[in-house]
């Protein structure tokens, strides 16, 4: 009688009206974080020439998002599922618009920064509140794999229309009007999410522990600070103390966590192989993609000259890869099995991070494009099977809170990726050796020399250039080898942790 009044309530919520159009509202916020995301790469370039960073302030103005982003999202997830996932994210979508604005005007490396990191604070209401209300609209297992799908399949199509829209932008505009990109998207999402969205939270749910809120953050953005400088700079007593203060603060989290009667996080979660794997996956392929990408808009520009439209539609097979795998990751995870999937995908990036370890200034783009190709299958396979794990292994109340903690694994691997293969890229290429009386600003960045090269006699700057473009290939070269690796590594990991996962109900089974 229980199991048939079950399965009764279960059919009446996945026949609810109106669940697909509210998915449509849910990608939108999707939308207007992966735009944001990718088109920081394009305008790169723009944002050195005009603020004149130095290398260290270019990469806290590609990474300080991600810092902050994964301090707050646990706090956020877990707020959404007190005060309401539909309220915290109109209320971030508002905020990420408005402060989309501040990015665009900001004229001073250290505003980009502030501005970066409060889009960061904004952004960490919206990941999680997304996935949180997708596992609330849909309870029927392959319902909810579609829609998980088409969720990460609407993130691939920001990552495409992104380069694309914010390429024409730059050609045509300044800088910041990348950003601006961001008001119409959130304007729809607002007007149309406040009449589609229902409303979710849990209905006991205990409450917000500010002192947990702020373990999180201090202890996120102190170990993520403390890789960045040492992998930038070698070791440092304060890098040291500032990483120690974060491992103690996280500590301190986790057992404040275990013993809170109603916790930000719930750490019994992880007791679950199949939770803890599905993070960990996510977690690794990120670090060894996000460094690379960040790097790759800029390869395309100014080591092979290409313009910046030209090169967001020279990114495009990544994207679509990763549309047409994240559609069809559910079925396969279910024909084959989750670990299959998962492993199988992330060794296809792995090994496409491989074949870009033999790229040079003058490589043609059938090897990129192929490369690009593979790597969005892969990576669509993957994040889109894991997230359906990591969705399927929690009670609808815990929906907020878990799937923050799946968007912490996804931007805290940003953060390291672009921290650590960041660094990589930038340590080789700051020691290349340039024509004689070559200033200082050419070893910071490649658009430092650019910008140095143009006020040059042509053959100093070609000498110039020649060398920087090399140096910088070279960086990139054994970045993507690290990150081969990692990606590797990660798939055997899967492999194991995995093991028996299966999406039709989220168990574990022996």
């Amino acid at each position: 009688m229980t199991r048939t009044l079950q399965s009764a309530q279960t059919t009446e919520a996945v026949k609810r009206p109106g669940r697909w159009l509210a998915l449509s509202v849910l990608v939108l916020a999707v939308l207007l974080v992966a735009v944001d995301a990718t088109v920081l790469g394009l305008a790169t370039p723009y944002i050195s020439e005009d603020l004149a960073p130095s290398g260290t302030q270019l990469l806290w103005i590609g990474d300080v998002y991600s810092f902050v982003i994964a301090g707050l999202l646990v706090s956020m997830g877990s707020l959404g599922d007190r005060i309401g996932r539909k309220r915290i994210l109109l209320i971030g979508a508002t905020a990420f618009g408005a402060i989309s604005v501040l990015n665009a005007y900001a004229h001073t490396p250290e505003l980009m920064i502030v501005a970066r990191a409060l889009l960061g604070v904004a952004g960490a209401t919206l990941m999680p509140a997304t996935l949180a209300l997708i596992r609330n609209l849909f309870h029927d297992p392959r319902e909810r794999s579609l829609a998980v799908g088409i969720w990460g399949a609407a993130a691939s199509a920001g990552a495409a229309v992104g380069p694309v829209v914010g390429g024409f932008l730059l050609e045509h505009f300044w800088w910041g009007s990348v950003f601006l990109i961001n008001l119409p998207v959130m304007a729809v999402l607002v007007l149309v999410g406040i009449k589609l969205l229902p409303e979710s939270r849990n209905p006991n749910p205990g409450p917000w522990d500010l002192r947990s809120v702020v373990l999180s953050l201090v202890g996120m953005v102190g170990v993520v600070y403390a890789v960045k400088e040492t992998a930038a700079h070698g070791f440092a007593w304060l890098t040291l103390g500032v990483g120690l203060l974060g491992a103690a603060a996280l500590y301190g989290f986790v057992r404040r966590q275990l013993t809170m009667p109603a916790p930000l996080l719930d750490m019994r979660l992880f007791r679950s192989r199949g939770f803890s794997g599905a993070v960990l996956a996510d977690l690794l392929t990120i670090l060894g993609l996000s460094g690379l990408v960040f790097f790759l808009s800029q390869y395309l520009q100014l080591v092979q000259g290409r313009r910046p439209f030209e090169a967001g539609l020279a990114e495009l097979p990544a994207a679509v890869g990763a549309v047409v795998a994240g559609l069809i990751a559910g079925r396969a995870a279910r024909r084959f099995s989750v670990r299959a999937v998962v492993s199988g995908g992330l060794a296809a990036v792995g090994l496409a991070l491989a074949a870009l370890t033999v790229i040079g200034q003058h490589t043609g783009y059938p090897l990129l494009g192929a490369a690009l190709l593979v790597v969005g299958v892969g990576a669509g396979l993957s994040f889109t099977v894991t997230a359906d794990v990591i969705l399927s292994s929690v009670p609808k109340e815990q929906a907020g809170a878990a799937s923050a903690v799946s968007e912490t694994a996804y931007e805290l691997g940003a953060a390291l990726g672009i921290a650590v293969l960041g660094s990589i890229v930038t340590g080789v290429y700051r020691d290349f050796t340039g024509p004689a009386g070559t200033p200082a600003a050419a070893h910071e960045s490649l658009g430092g020399a650019a910008e140095v090269a143009a006020h040059l006699p042509d053959p100093t700057a070609g000498a110039l250039l020649d060398a920087a473009r090399q140096a910088f290939v070279d960086g990139l070269t054994l970045a993507a080898g690290v990150g081969a690796a990692v990606l590797l590594a990660a798939a055997g990991a899967a492999w194991f942790l995995l093991r028996g996962q299966r999406l039709e109900d989220g168990v574990e089974h022996p």
